[in-house]
C-alpha cells in the first residue's frame, strides 16, 4: 500500500472521511442513547415526561392565571405542546452537543478521525427524544380530538430547519467550549434566555408589529424574529394546529436565512478549531 503525504490532503480528503468513519458515527450517538437513562428508575419516560409536566405548568400560569387565550378552536395545551416539540429539540442538542467534545477527551487525543463525527452524534441523539416527544404530541391531539390538515405535511420542512438551526449552533458552542471553558456556565444561560425569548408560552403575534420607544418606531416583530427559533415554533404550530395560529412570512424566511448562517459559518469555525482540539482538550 502506498502512503502518499503531500500539502492539503488531509483536508480534501476530510468530508470523504466523514462517510468512511460513518460506524463510528453510528457507535458515538447509540452509545449516547444508551447512556442517557442508563441506570434511571423510569428510564425513556424522562423524555415524556419532561415535556408532559412543562406544558402543564405553562397551561397553567399562562392560559389560567395570566388569561392569555389560545388561537379559536385549538386547545392552550395544545399550543404549547406543539412550541414544546422543537423547542426541547433544540435546547437538549444544544447542552449535549456544547460539551460532546469534552466529554470525549480521551478519545480525541488518542486517535483520528473528524472531530465533526462527535457532535453531529449529539444532536442525533437528542432527535431520538424529539421522536418519543412527537409521539406524546400525537396522544394529546387524540385526548382532545383535534385532527391535523394537509398542513401537516410541511412539517418534515420545520423539522429540517430545527435540525438546521440545532446543529450549527451547537457546532459554534462546542469549539468554543473547548477553547473557553467558561462557556460551560454561560451554555445554560443561553439555553434559559432563549427559552423566555422564544413564543413557547404565547404565540409570536402578542408581540407588536410596531413598538414606540422615545419616539422612534421599532419593528418589534421583525428584532424578535432575529431568534432563528421564532420561525421554526411558528411553522410547527402550524402545521400541526391546523393553521390556526399566526403565519408569519418574515419570521419564516428569518429563520431559514439564520439557520443556513449557522450551519455554514459554524462548520467553518469548527474546521478551523479542529486542529487545535486534541492540543488544548
Amino acid at each position: 500500500m502506498e502512503l502518499l503525504i503531500e500539502p492539503g490532503r488531509a483536508e480534501k480528503n476530510y468530508w470523504r472521511d466523514l462517510w468512511r468513519y460513518r460506524e463510528l458515527f453510528y457507535f458515538l450517538a447509540w452509545r449516547d442513547i444508551l447512556v442517557r437513562y442508563k441506570q434511571t428508575v423510569i428510564g425513556v419516560a424522562w423524555a415524556v415526561i419532561q415535556p408532559f409536566l412543562t406544558t402543564v405548568a405553562f397551561t397553567l400560569v399562562f392560559n389560567r392565571v395570566a388569561k392569555l387565550p389560545a388561537p379559536a378552536g385549538v386547545p392552550y395545551f395544545l399550543m404549547v405542546m406543539a412550541a414544546q416539540l422543537p423547542w426541547q429539540f433544540f435546547s437538549t442538542s444544544l447542552s449535549a452537543s456544547s460539551s460532546s467534545l469534552i466529554g470525549n477527551a480521551n478519545l480525541i487525543s488518542k486517535i483520528y478521525f473528524p472531530r465533526l463525527i462527535i457532535p453531529a452524534g449529539s444532536v442525533i441523539t437528542s432527535f431520538v427524544d424529539f421522536l418519543i416527544t412527537t409521539g406524546l404530541m400525537a396522544a394529546m391531539m387524540l385526548w382532545f380530538r383535534f385532527v391535523p390538515d394537509w398542513r401537516l405535511l410541511a412539517l418534515p420542512l420545520f423539522v429540517a430547519l430545527a435540525f438546521g438551526a440545532a446543529f450549527g449552533a451547537g457546532l459554534w458552542l462546542c469549539a468554543l467550549n473547548v477553547k473557553y471553558r467558561d462557556f460551560r456556565y454561560i451554555i445554560p444561560f443561553i439555553v434559559q434566555f432563549g427559552f423566555f425569548l422564544s413564543p413557547v408560552g404565547y404565540t409570536s403575534d402578542r408581540v407588536p408589529d410596531i413598538w414606540l420607544w422615545h419616539g422612534l418606531d421599532i419593528p418589534a416583530r421583525l428584532l424578535y424574529s432575529f431568534n432563528p427559533m421564532v420561525g421554526v415554533i411558528d411553522g410547527f404550530r402550524w402545521a400541526l394546529l391546523r393553521g390556526q395560529t399566526d403565519f408569519w412570512w418574515p419570521s419564516i424566511q428569518l429563520s431559514i436565512v439564520l439557520t443556513v448562517a449557522l450551519c455554514a459559518s459554524g462548520i467553518w469555525y469548527f474546521r478551523k478549531m479542529e486542529r487545535t482540539f486534541a492540543d488544548v482538550i
